[in-house]
């Protein structure tokens, strides 16, 4: 019996573009060396621009079914909405565990 990873079923934005960043590092290792490779810091804004996209993607329809109920199905709305703000949490959540992190090392005793 395999027991899959508790990240496999959460398809959020911040997740897709670290796993995107992930397989494109993994395709430069194996091609020839150039200059200014994937990083944590790419990945990092790839990812808030992932999920800036989300939210304004779930502000416009929100918007446009309050303005024309029959352009824009409550659905599909609420379901942007919705996957804005997983991708939102999972954002803050990295943020918070990068904070923590960098306090650790700050605490530490040289």
């Amino acid at each position: 019996m395999t027991i899959a990873p508790a990240s496999a079923g959460l398809p959020t934005p911040l997740l897709d573009a670290l796993r995107r960043n992930a397989a494109a590092q993994r395709q430069a290792q194996q091609a020839p060396a150039t200059a200014g490779g994937p990083s944590f810091a790419g990945a990092l804004d790839q990812a808030l621009r992932s999920v800036s996209a989300s939210q304004n993607e779930a502000a416009s329809l929100a918007e446009s079914f309050q303005a024309d109920p029959s352009s824009t199905s409550l659905e599909s709305a609420m379901v942007a909405m919705q996957q804005s703000q997983i991708g939102f949490q999972s954002a803050l959540h990295v943020r918070n565990r990068l904070v923590s992190a960098y306090t650790d090392i700050m605490n530490m005793q040289v």
